[in-house]
């Protein structure tokens, strides 16, 4: 396997796709954020005084995905066709798990738009609930799957092994 973003001298490059083939393409992420079950009651209750925290969490996990180049160096900019982010409550291990579905008609994938998702919608609850708790803890970001392009199929088991198919 090569890495693909240096050039002949070992400097950062951004890497040229203009020859690959515009293809559908589409990635999931997913992460969460362990809170107190005290936290995770205001949370679902809207009971916290920054507002609704799922709805702006799920704001700002849309908008990272359509600014991931912004922050990630030599990620090329992507016309996103379609973003969401999705919560479930885990009341058993006191936490709000984040899945973020990105997908794109391109010649680049989505993956760091949907980890980018994710991560946001994360930093985001962490910042609406830091006033009633600072020790919470934003954990398991990872790519779920991808798919489209040259690569084929990507999809990872719960159980964390990794798996490819083409």
């Amino acid at each position: 396997m090569e890495l693909t973003h240096f050039n002949e001298s070992g400097r950062a490059r951004m890497v040229d796709v203009s020859e690959k083939a515009d293809t559908m393409r589409r990635a999931v992420a997913r992460g969460r954020v362990l809170m107190r079950p005290e936290t995770l009651a205001l949370v679902q209750s809207g009971g916290m005084k920054k507002g609704d925290v799922l709805a702006v969490a799920q704001v700002a996990g849309i908008m990272a995905a359509k600014n991931t180049s912004q922050l990630i160096p030599m990620c090329h900019p992507v016309g996103i066709t379609g973003a969401d982010i999705r919560f479930s409550i885990d009341t058993e291990n006191s936490a709000i798990e984040i899945e973020a579905s990105v997908a794109c008609t391109g010649a680049t994938g989505v993956e760091m738009e949907a980890l980018t998702a994710a991560t946001a919608a994360a930093l985001t609850i962490y910042d609406m609930c830091k006033a009633v708790q600072r020790d919470m803890v934003i954990d398991n970001i990872r790519l779920m799957e991808k798919s489209g392009g040259k690569s084929g199929l990507f999809i990872r088991e719960e159980d964390s092994t990794c798996i490819r198919r083409q």
